[in-house]
C-alpha cells in the first residue's frame, strides 16, 4: 500500500528509526533490540487508555497537586499518576492523566502541549503503550521523539513526525512488514552477537597469553630468588665451617700450650727435689 501519514498508526521500530519511515536496515543497535523485543504492556495499569494523556519533561519537583491544578481546567480528572523511582521516590519526569470525558482529553491534548509548568516546557501526547499496536518503550530501544544528542531519535510521533519521502516506496502491509523486519532484526542481532563473541574470544586469548607471560616471569623470579637463597646458605655454611675449623685450631694450640706449661712446672719441681 502507498498510504503515508506523518504519525504512525502501527509502531514499527525500523520505521520509527527513520526520518521518513523508509529505512530497510536498522542504523543503530537500539533499533535491533527494539525489533526483536517481545514487549507486553503492564496489565496492572488501570483506567481507560483512550482517555489517558502522557505528560513528560516535567520538573522533578512538580507534584501531583500542581499537575491536577493545571490540567483540571480542561475537564474532570479521573486519575493522575506521577511516575516515581520505586526506591528513592523521586519523580522520573513524566506522568499519566486520565480524564472522565473524551472531550476534556482532546482539549488538553490540543492546548496543554508546550505549556510551561515550574519553568519546564511540557510535552503532551496520547498514551501509546496500550493504544499503539506493536509499541516498544524507550528502554528497549523503541519509543518516540528523543533529543538529538542522544543519537537515538525516533520518528512517527507528535514530537517528531515523519517527513514525507521524495519517492514514496511501495509498502507491504504492516503485519507482513513487521514480521519480515523482525526476522531480519533477529538475524542481524545474532550476527552482531557472534562478532561480539569473536571479539571476546580474542580478548580472552590475549588475556591468557598475558597471564602465561606473567606466570613465566613470576616463575623466573622465584627461581632466581631460590638461587640467591641457596648461594647465601652456601656462604653461611662455608663461614660456619671455617669458623669451626679456626676454633678447633685455637683449641688445639691452647691445649698444647697448657701441656707444655704443665711439663715445664713438673721439670722445675723435680730439679728442686734433687737439690
Amino acid at each position: 500500500m502507498n498510504e503515508w501519514t506523518p504519525v504512525a498508526t502501527v509502531y514499527n521500530p525500523l520505521r520509527a528509526g527513520s526520518i521518513d519511515g523508509t529505512d530497510v536496515d536498522p542504523h543503530d543497535r537500539a533499533v535491533w533490540r527494539a525489533m526483536v523485543a517481545r514487549y507486553v504492556p503492564n496489565k496492572e495499569v488501570v483506567g481507560d487508555p483512550h482517555h489517558t494523556l502522557f505528560v513528560s519533561r516535567l520538573n522533578r519537583q512538580t507534584t501531583e497537586e500542581k499537575l491536577k491544578e493545571v490540567f483540571s481546567k480542561y475537564g474532570d480528572i479521573q486519575r493522575l499518576r506521577v511516575v516515581r523511582d520505586i526506591v528513592t521516590g523521586i519523580s522520573k519526569g513524566y506522568a499519566f492523566i486520565e480524564y472522565k470525558e473524551e472531550r476534556a482529553l482532546l482539549k488538553a491534548h490540543r492546548d496543554a502541549n508546550k505549556l510551561i509548568v515550574d519553568q519546564h516546557e511540557l510535552f503532551v501526547d496520547f498514551e501509546q503503550e496500550r493504544t499503539l499496536k506493536g509499541w516498544v518503550p524507550r528502554r528497549l530501544g523503541g519509543g518516540l521523539g528523543g533529543k538529538k544528542e542522544s543519537g537515538q531519535l525516533r520518528f512517527g510521533g507528535r514530537d517528531r513526525p515523519f517527513r514525507k519521502p521524495i519517492n514514496l516506496p511501495l509498502m507491504m502491509s504492516d503485519h507482513s512488514f513487521t514480521d519480515r523486519q523482525h526476522t531480519r532484526g533477529e538475524r542481524q542481532l545474532s550476527q552482531e552477537r557472534a562478532r561480539d563473541r569473536q571479539r571476546e574470544k580474542g580478548i580472552d586469548r590475549d588475556e591468557r597469553w598475558r597471564d602465561r607471560s606473567q606466570d613465566r616471569e613470576k616463575g623466573r623470579a622465584r627461581r632466581e630468588e631460590r638461587d640467591r637463597e641457596r648461594e647465601r646458605s652456601d656462604r653461611d655454611h662455608d663461614k660456619e665451617r671455617k669458623d669451626s675449623k679456626r676454633e678447633r685450631h685455637r683449641s688445639k694450640e691452647r691445649d698444647s700450650k697448657r701441656v707444655k706449661d704443665e711439663s715445664r712446672h713438673r721439670d722445675k719441681g723435680r730439679h728442686k727435689d734433687r737439690k
